[in-house]
């Protein structure tokens, strides 16, 4: 226990840093104050998957970390962006390059998690490759359900926090309709699989929750004080039947539209390259792209090899490599470890030099280790996510000036965050790292509803506001 010395020491200590922190908040914000705009159109519903969820083809997953295809189509309208090259190196469900396709761009994405690479290949076969006989194929299983029939299953890999996430029965369904597919072509095949991925949170105890997954007071797991109900589960042929119905009939309706209104612009080419961005970003051409517009992960601890465990583990992938792929992410959680950048990109030095002299983060770091060493943090790798998380943005920063022609024009989404009290204003410490490595910051388009503490912090900190913002960088 502190004596009342050492306790005033340690206030004191902490409002020193707090003032510091707040000072250089203040001279930065001063830096970039005209460079703030409200910007009203841009609510949280379009800054996310809300605005998606009625929109045919793009409702079909519910990405819950995207952002919709009307704010793609607000940004480029916008800046007067109607053709080239559009980069998405966070591709996540590929909003971006869809979007950016339907406007006449040709669009490239890069994506770590296989969930992403599935929904995008999918709709990709679904309106590139798909011929009436596939169509009609997808009807006879929505009709027949032919895995019902079937007495042959598939296992499928389960891992720790994916064990008993559905009723008996839900499994033996899933296992069986896996099983009955594999006669199919490869497209029908790509299809259904994507459909049952769409529907595994439906049917299953489980909802995603930000870092992680809750689970009904009907599984078998004991998951806090209070428990938890997610309403109704859909049973498998019910929940199933409906996806792939959804799916014919916004392909027929995308079909007759597209005849009927035809696109000024012609469809560009999209293409997507599967991994880290940190890995494949520097194999890319220079000055080759006239857009990047992207939304990284956010620095708020959520993990998405837990939040989509249950893809995963669907699509096959097993403990081990859910931890591997938790580690080649970008350092977004307390669980990722320091990543080597010289080693991954010896061209990176320009990019360490300007985090490392960056004054207001390095102050914000020198906080959070004090705050480490006196336990006042519910998670001791806080310090040590949020040092890789701007670290590894600034290599990527890096590589999307590289990349860009000049001129070319940089979107990016995210947020603030908070931790032990103290606000990180991500998007003015990113935009000055930018603004080092060569980009002129042209606005910080700001939401106009702000968003609260966390609950986990409300009580101690109020509720503060932080900004949500769309950065728009320029390469000079």
């Amino acid at each position: 226990m502190l004596d009342f010395q050492q306790l005033e020491t340690q206030i004191d200590s902490n409002d020193s840093q707090n003032i510091e922190i707040e000072y250089l908040d203040g001279e930065l914000y001063k830096h970039f104050a005209d460079k703030f705009l409200i910007e009203d159109v841009l609510s949280r519903k379009i800054v996310s998957f809300q605005a998606n969820k009625l929109k045919p083809i793009y409702r079909w997953y519910k990405y819950k970390e995207a952002f919709s295809a009307s704010l793609v189509e607000y940004l480029l309208n916008k800046y007067i962006i109607k053709s080239g090259e559009i980069l998405d190196p966070f591709a996540g469900s590929g909003t971006t390059l869809f979007a950016a396709s339907n406007m006449g761009l040709n669009a490239d994405g890069i994506e770590l998690l296989s969930i992403g690479k599935e929904i995008i290949n999918s709709r990709l076969i679904l309106e590139k490759e798909f011929t009436t006989d596939d169509f009609q194929r997808l009807s006879y299983w929505v009709t027949n359900s032919p895995w019902e029939k079937s007495t042959i299953q598939q296992n499928i890999t389960e891992i720790k926090i994916t064990q008993g996430a559905y009723p008996p029965e839900t499994l033996a369904e899933i296992q069986k309709y896996i099983a009955s597919y594999q006669h199919e072509n490869y497209k029908v095949k790509q299809v259904l699989q994507f459909s049952l991925l769409c529907v595994l949170e439906s049917i299953s105890y489980t909802r995603k929750d930000g870092q992680y997954l809750r689970w009904d007071y009907r599984s078998s797991r004991q998951q806090g004080n209070i428990p938890f109900n997610k309403g109704k589960i859909l049973n498998f042929q019910q929940a199933i039947n409906l996806k792939i119905t959804e799916i014919l009939t916004d392909i027929q309706t995308g079909s007759q539209q597209s005849e009927l209104f035809p696109s000024q612009n012609k469809q560009g080419k999209i293409r997507l390259f599967t991994g880290s961005s940190l890995d494949i970003m520097p194999q890319c051409p220079d000055s080759y792209y006239d857009v990047i517009l992207t939304s990284p992960p956010y620095c708020n601890r959520y993990d998405y090899t837990r939040t989509y465990a249950l893809e995963l583990a669907l699509l096959g992938i097993g403990q081990e490599g859910i931890i591997n792929l938790r580690q080649q992410m970008l350092s977004c959680t307390v669980e990722n470890r320091p990543k080597d950048l010289l080693a991954i990109n010896s061209q990176w030095s320009d990019a360490i030099f300007a985090t490392d002299n960056h004054k207001l983060l390095q102050a914000i770091l020198q906080y959070l280790e004090a705050q480490k060493s006196k336990k006042q943090l519910n998670n001791n790798g806080i310090p040590r996510m949020v040092k890789g998380y701007f670290y590894e943005m600034a290599g990527i920063i890096y590589e999307c000036y590289r990349v860009m022609k000049p001129q070319g024009l940089m979107f990016m989404i995210n947020d603030n965050v908070r931790y032990a009290g103290v606000s990180i204003s991500v998007d003015m410490i990113l935009s000055n790292i930018a603004e080092h490595l060569g980009f002129k910051v042209e606005n910080i388009l700001v939401l106009p509803n702000t968003k609260g503490n966390s609950s986990q912090q409300m009580g101690i900190h109020g509720r503060d506001a932080l900004r949500k913002c769309v950065y728009v960088w320029r390469k000079l």
